[in-house]
């Protein structure tokens, strides 16, 4: 099969079949001529304003996660720690603050360059000016089927990582997602 960019209708559905669904499909960034890649190996799913380790909790609207509130298919970055980058992808419908962090992709059959996603962004060179991108139409970054089917036994779901300040029943769902073959190449 040839490769096809993802069109809306992939982002609107449920956050949580979108999170496992990115596994195997590539990022695609566009540099002038030149074009950086990698495949989705790695993501993690926030649902709020009900889910406590969401940015949109309680149905908070901010400055920073006003993307978060597109419909599915819009870039959703902003910084942490004053210095690492995280891409996520807004889900679901438009006023339903749904979105899939980006964790980990393999470049080249390897993940040492992209394994975390303060990396993945500098890997990809994303930063601020991506905020709000439109992944169906932007000409500069995107999202594509390569069509190799991932089957449900090459997933592996685990708590997602870091919001322990979400109390135990969010920080213990197994929203985050991974592709068993590189189950040992990310860390836990």
């Amino acid at each position: 099969m040839k490769s096809k960019r993802l069109a809306r209708k992939f982002y609107i559905r449920p956050t949580l079949q979108v999170a496992k669904d990115l596994l195997g499909k590539y990022i695609i960034r566009k540099i002038g001529k030149k074009q950086i890649e990698g495949k989705i190996i790695e993501t993690e799913a926030y649902i709020g304003p009900r889910d406590k380790a969401s940015h949109a909790y309680r149905g908070k609207v901010t400055l920073r996660n006003k993307a978060e509130w597109l419909e599915g298919g819009h870039i959703y970055i902003y910084l942490v720690y004053g210095m690492y980058w995280q891409f996520n992808i807004s889900t679901y419908k438009a006023g339903a603050p749904e979105c899939v962090l980006i964790r980990a992709l393999a470049v080249d059959g390897k993940i040492s360059e992209a394994n975390g996603p303060g990396k993945l962004c500098r890997h990809l060179k994303l930063d601020k000016s991506f905020y709000g991108e439109n992944l169906v139409m932007s000409k500069k970054v995107w999202l594509e089927d390569r069509g190799v089917e991932i089957k449900p036994s090459g997933i592996i779901a685990t708590p997602r990582i870091g919001i322990a300040y979400a109390g135990p029943y969010w920080s213990r769902r197994h929203w985050r997602f991974l592709l068993k073959e590189y189950q040992k190449l990310l860390p836990k």
